[in-house]
């Protein structure tokens, strides 16, 4: 336990620090994953003959979206640069995949 006032005041500083990180890197996995389950029903559409279009469009969404996170994410060290970019990247090379 903290004894003097500021390290007391650091551990309160720490403690909300930490649950907004967790907060901010939870809504992160969620838009990637958001784009994951947006490439499965493009895929699921484009083999059934159902609506590859508008699956196409939302993944699209998702991936802008997940992107804009990703790089205030890498900005504010929620994450490193390096992941942000290389995670983008990925995602990418996986819609590329779906399309083709």
């Amino acid at each position: 336990m903290p004894n003097t006032a500021s390290a007391k005041k650091r551990l309160r500083q720490n403690e909300t620090a930490r649950l907004r990180n967790r907060s901010q890197r939870s809504d992160l996995r969620t838009s990637i994953r958001r784009v994951t389950e947006a490439l499965d029903a493009y895929t699921a559409a484009r083999s059934e003959g159902g609506d590859a279009d508008a699956a196409l469009a939302t993944v699209n969404d998702a991936y802008v979206a997940a992107q804009k996170k990703l790089d205030r994410a890498g900005a504010k060290n929620l994450i490193h640069r390096n992941k942000a970019s290389r995670t983008k990247s990925r995602l990418q090379a996986r819609i590329k995949k779906a399309k083709a």
